[in-house]
């Protein structure tokens, strides 16, 4: 038998050139070995549960689906439903009046088939009124695809926008790696800027164009550019003010905007309302013959949390005639998205109105939710505020906190020691003595010589003063040991 010919040094070297987080991964996996050790013997660790704040997914963390979402849902899965009496006194009755209108949409009324491969008409043209009624700027559907959450989209963009190594993207520092390994995958070349933490995260311009002109000359054509609000992993929300001065950039550097606004819904800024890139561009005057934006949004995130069922949009605008035409050749490779997904999408951007029968209690669970993760979220930042060497810039909007350590240099030469970088030391001595997981900067990027970590502000609101004492001791006790 001849040997397999599979090594990895013949795979592709654009898999190979993945950046591996080796440190983010070994974190992972010690946390799931004090898990089945705490389970199997009390008494082995200082602390009796793990405190998983590297995920966010938060219905894995606790979290109850939304009633409205899952009641729609139960009853399009399952139409049989309808034609029982006792379903009335068991389901809204807007739920089951948007069942059935969702229903007739499909073939045979069943949301067992594939769909067109951009989502289904009918879900598109209630997703494109709800981004009508959002921005107060109309929405074509034919504008719509409809999405396996964010990622696809974003790869798909990714194919569509690079074609080799002398391409490039403008990507922020830091960012979900969905980008960078996106950008790995394609060939391109990575042209970060830098987010600047002293002013909460906000986009320099004068660092944004010395970026891309650096760029261009060494030969990199820059095709766009990637901006996230409210941001993964910093939590901020840009005002508009920098937001119009993004628009205005790409618009005079001719880039592909790629808006990636998957936290929309997570504001907890009083008074202020998200603002889409493209209600900002129209506001503007900036129309589709002026730039190319891309919006993407998922039910993964915001308040909802529905990572598992996969379903997203983008809208494609200011992409002529042929080029949008190449975008539907891309999205027709794959049959279509998940239905349930396409169906949640819709309901994300079609929620029950004052008139509704639903309408009290979707606002009070989706209020809620939103209530207690700003709670949540300025407790951390207080606490964080109050450590050592430790600064926390407010959470804004998202899920997540991104503090800054000041690590000591006894701490870094012993990190060096051990072939780690110095967050990742960190973050493993924090889940060693505090039992609490948190994701490295150094998996997201950060300026040289700073240290970060990513910390979502989902454990449950009466989880966290625990958390903050366990944080706190530790802390103490590593900045005491490592002093300089």
């Amino acid at each position: 038998m001849a040997p397999c010919a599979l090594t990895v040094d013949s795979l592709n070297p654009k898999v190979l050139a993945l950046a591996d987080h080796l440190g983010n991964a070994a974190i992972a996996r010690r946390a799931q070995c004090i898990h089945n050790e705490i389970e199997a013997k009390r008494g082995l660790h200082p602390f009796d549960e793990i405190m998983y704040c590297n995920l966010s997914n938060p219905q894995s963390m606790g979290q109850q689906p939304n009633t409205f979402f899952r009641e729609v849902l139960a009853l399009c899965d399952y139409p049989h439903l309808l034609e029982r009496s006792e379903t009335n006194s068991l389901f809204s009755s807007d739920a089951i009046a948007r069942a059935r209108k969702i229903l007739d949409l499909f073939p045979w009324r069943t949301t067992g088939g594939y769909s067109h491969c951009q989502g289904t008409e009918g879900l598109r043209d209630v997703i494109a009124a709800g981004i009508t009624s959002r921005d107060g700027f109309p929405c074509n559907a034919e504008d719509i695809f409809l999405t396996d959450g964010s990622a696809p989209p974003i790869r798909m963009m990714m194919h569509l926008l690079i074609r080799d190594e002398k391409d490039g993207i403008l990507c922020p520092i830091p960012s979900h790696s969905l980008y960078t390994n996106s950008m790995v995958l394609q060939g391109a070349t990575l042209v970060p800027y830098y987010l600047e933490e002293s002013r909460g995260w906000g986009v320099s311009m004068s660092d944004l164009k010395k970026q891309l002109d650096g760029a261009r000359s060494k030969g990199v054509n820059v095709r766009g550019l990637v901006v996230i609000n409210p941001g993964n992993p910093t939590g901020h929300v840009l005002v508009e003010e920098n937001q119009r001065e993004i628009v205005e950039f790409c618009r005079e550097e001719g880039l592909v905007l790629l808006a990636d606004e998957v936290y929309q819904e997570n504001i907890y800024i009083a008074g202020r309302k998200f603002k889409s890139f493209k209600k900002i561009a129209r506001s503007m005057e900036v129309d589709e013959g002026d730039i190319s934006l891309v919006s993407f949004h998922s039910v993964s995130n915001g308040y909802y949390g529905e990572c598992g069922s996969r379903g997203g949009y983008m809208e494609v605008t200011g992409f002529n005639s042929e080029v949008k035409k190449q975008v539907y050749k891309v999205a027709s490779l794959s049959s279509c998205s998940n239905i349930s997904g396409q169906i949640l999408m819709s309901l994300v951007m079609n929620p029950p109105t004052v008139e509704d029968e639903s309408y009290t209690s979707y606002q009070a669970e989706r209020n809620g939710i939103l209530s207690t993760f700003s709670r949540c979220a300025e407790a951390m930042v207080c606490a964080l505020n109050r450590l050592e060497g430790v600064t926390c810039c407010k959470a804004e909007g998202a899920m997540f906190v991104f503090p800054s350590v000041r690590l000591p240099e006894k701490a870094i030469a012993a990190a060096e020691e051990q072939n780690t970088e110095p967050d990742v030391f960190y973050a493993l001595r924090l889940l060693e003595n505090a039992g609490i997981v948190v994701v490295p900067g150094s998996v997201f990027g950060q300026v040289p010589g700073t240290w970060h970590f990513r910390c979502t502000i989902l454990p449950k609101e009466e989880k966290i003063p625990l958390f903050i004492s366990r944080f706190r001791a530790f802390h103490e006790r590593f900045m005491e040991e490592y002093q300089d």
